[in-house]
């Protein structure tokens, strides 16, 4: 049954509850000198365009006769957040629940049939509020510098090393923002769905698998004990897991979105008291 939620934030901001580890990382990404001019140069000129093509051909295209009920959860999401274009949405074969938006000039949402089939509709819907977070953010353009920067290293300068230092440090700033941009819709996803509880239920499924049985309580108090972990062994070891990750970990991501609900931002905005 499709979600038809009654939420909508009219003229909304992201910058109203954007996380400041997102605002700090975008605004040094955006000082890179030329980075947004040619990301969307090369964009239009062939990477968004062979993305599209792609998901035409190898990906089932959401709509009104396809999957009209996961498509009707799309459409609830940009209405929710006052989003006049709503993102075109694909699915694809994937078996793990995960989805991603790209492209510049007009955004696509990537559905996995894992997240599709396995996931309840009201975590579809904390996913694809989640998604929405990040075109009202503009974190769209940022993720195709990423994905683009990305192919450029693995296909261009894979044999070269040293010629693709300075690029591997934007690649590393990149995966930074990245992580940022995460807390940022996982806010989104709050705000979207009104249930910030059910966010962290869908991010513990999310690392865990849709099980039956998963006990949401626990999971916040495992958050509780990673974000407090004083072995500074451990600590230094996890820093490399996750400074090469492209998202936090679900535990701090449950952890951070908890510590915003409790400051009374999540009321704030819900309220209206948004930019």
């Amino acid at each position: 049954m499709a979600i038809e939620t009654a939420l909508k934030y009219p003229d909304i901001s992201a910058q109203g509850f954007a996380h400041p580890a997102d605002r700090a990382a975008t605004a040094a990404l955006h000082s890179v000198p030329m980075l947004d001019k040619i990301t969307k140069k090369l964009s239009e000129i062939g990477y968004e365009r062979k993305y599209r093509q792609m998901m035409l051909g190898n990906a089932v295209r959401l709509g009104e006769d396809q999957l009209p009920e996961v498509w009707a959860v799309q459409r609830s999401c940009a209405n929710t957040f006052d989003i006049a274009n709503c993102p075109r949405a694909y699915v694809t074969q994937a078996p793990v629940g995960n989805a991603l938006t790209i492209g510049t000039s007009e955004p696509m949402t990537l559905i996995s049939s894992g997240l599709a089939g396995s996931f309840g509709s009201d975590e579809l819907h904390s996913v694809l509020a989640h998604e929405m977070g990040h075109v009202l953010a503009d974190h769209v353009g940022l993720t195709t510098s990423f994905q683009l920067v990305k192919l450029v290293m693995s296909r261009v300068l894979s044999g070269a090393p040293l010629a693709g230092l300075p690029l591997m440090g934007l690649y590393f700033a990149l995966l930074e923002w990245s992580r940022a941009a995460e807390l940022t819709a996982d806010r989104a996803s709050a705000l979207g769905t009104g249930d910030p509880l059910l966010t962290c239920r869908t991010l513990m499924r999310l690392a865990g698998g849709p099980l039956e049985g998963l006990n949401l309580d626990a999971f916040i108090a495992q958050a509780t004990e990673y974000e407090g972990e004083g072995d500074p062994f451990a600590r230094y070891s996890r820093f490399f897991e996750e400074i090469g990750a492209s998202h936090p970990f679900p535990v701090r991501r449950v952890r951070e979105l908890v510590a915003w609900v409790a400051s009374g931002e999540f009321d704030r905005q819900r309220s209206g008291g948004y930019l």
